[in-house]
Parts: structure tokens; sequence; C-alpha cells
């Protein structure tokens, strides 16, 4: 077998759910672990740092806005990923990924516009300006709900599926807006300072606190992610058992 065709197998033994549910059964622990490390030393470098000359101790809070702001759009990434899966290549999991991540894309959002409300009174003067960046993470955060609400509200998971994914890529044109938002229009939000092609403005000792939080965050939503994909397996096998000997006893009942 050539190379190509093995990883075409591997790939297709991960759609299978069984087979999923077993590797997520020995590499979540791993996650756990090192979620919660990361956490921990990206924790103590954030209150450790001295605080920011202008700023002060409030741009601690940036050691939770900016990683919950990037979240917020990779999860919506994942989602557009899924939904490509559902609708082109009928992946079985896919549905279930972006299904799962929709209800952690609204808390990482939520996060983001709470923590920057927290840092923009004392900075800006207000807790909230209707300007480009606010309004279309905002705008992003309904978006989230509104998925929720349907996956919630249709009881057949493969229409569900087909709809949440075509809204899904409809609704992706809002990720370049957040992105560029701040180069398009003028806001009040400061234009990107760490990922740059000339590189990263923030001075370092802010800067390796905000990336260990960075990726402590990414951890910890794929671990959150692959536990949440389990319990939609695991809900949606009950399901269809409940309704089989719903089925079956409707049959024994008529007979």
């Amino acid at each position: 077998m050539s190379d190509t065709s093995l990883a075409i197998s591997k790939i297709g033994d991960l759609a299978n759910p069984t087979r999923f549910l077993a590797l997520t059964a020995r590499v979540l622990p791993w996650l756990s672990g090192i979620t919660l490390l990361l956490f921990a030393v990206g924790l103590y470098m954030s209150f450790t740092t001295e605080g920011d000359y202008q700023q002060g101790d409030t741009v601690r809070i940036m050691y939770v806005h900016v990683p919950a702001a990037w979240l917020s759009m990779m999860c919506y990434s994942v989602m557009a990923l899924s939904a490509i899966g559902t609708l082109v290549w009928r992946h079985p999991l896919a549905d279930v990924s972006h299904k799962a991540a929709a209800p952690l894309g609204a808390a990482f959002t939520l996060i983001a516009l709470i923590t920057g409300s927290l840092w923009g009174k004392p900075m800006w003067g207000t807790w909230w300006v209707w300007d480009a960046r606010l309004t279309s993470v905002f705008v992003l955060f309904l978006m989230y709900l509104g998925l929720i609400a349907l996956n919630r509200a249709m009881d057949e998971p493969s229409r569900a599926a087909r709809l949440s994914s075509v809204l899904i890529l409809v609704g992706f044109v809002n990720i370049p807006i957040i992105k560029f938002s701040v180069e398009w229009w003028n806001t009040l939000h400061q234009p990107a300072s760490v990922i740059r092609l000339d590189g990263p403005t923030v001075d370092p000792e802010f800067l390796w606190p905000l990336l260990v939080m960075a990726v402590a965050f990414s951890m910890l939503f794929f671990t959150l992610h692959f536990a949440a994909m389990r319990n939609e397996i695991w809900r949606r096998r009950v399901s269809a058992q409940r309704r089989m000997a719903a089925r079956q006893a409707s049959r024994e009942h008529a007979a």
C-alpha cells in the first residue's frame, strides 16, 4: 500500500465514530494535563510581570482578552471547515464537530466582549462603542447563539447539519471583517500588534505571557471540543436506541 493510500485509510478510520471515541479516550487525559500546566505557567507569568507604564495593571486583562478574541475567530473557522466536510464529503463527524464547537465559540466571544469592556472603560473612558471591530465581534456572538438555537430547534440531525453548514459558510464573511476592520475603518480598537509582517510590536515582557496564554486557551478549546464531540456522539446513539425501542414497542402493540 502506498503512503498516500495509507494516509487516506487512517483518515477514513478517524471518520468512524467508534474509533474516534477510542482515540479521544486516550488523548483527552493528556490534553487536559497539558492545558492545566500551560494555564499554571501562563497565569504565573501574567501576574509576575510589571504593569505597563501607561495602562498599569489593567494590561493584565490582555492575557485573557486577546486569546479569547483569537479563539472566537478560530472556533468559527473550525466550524466552517466542518461545514465543508458536511456538505462536500458527508463526513460522519463533521456535523458533530460544528455542533459541538458552537457553544464554545459563543463562550470565548462573550469572554472577549466582557474583558474588552473592562479594559475599555479605564482606557477609552467608556464600556462600549459601536465601532467596526466591536460591532462585528458582537455580530459573531449573535451568530453563535443563532446556530445553537437552530441545532436545538430541529429534531432531525442530518437536516439540521445541512442547514447549519450553509449558514456557517455564509456567515464566514464576518471573520475577515473582524480581522481587518481596524485597517478598513477608523476605530478606537488598536491595530494588530502581535501577528505582523514586520514582527510583533509588543514588549517581550508582555509578549511571552500572552503567547503562553494563547496556547493554553487553544489547548483548552481542543480539549473541550473533543469532549463535547464525544458527548454528542453518545447522545445521538442513545436517541437512536430510544427511537428504535419506541418503534419496536409500537409494532408489538399493533400486533
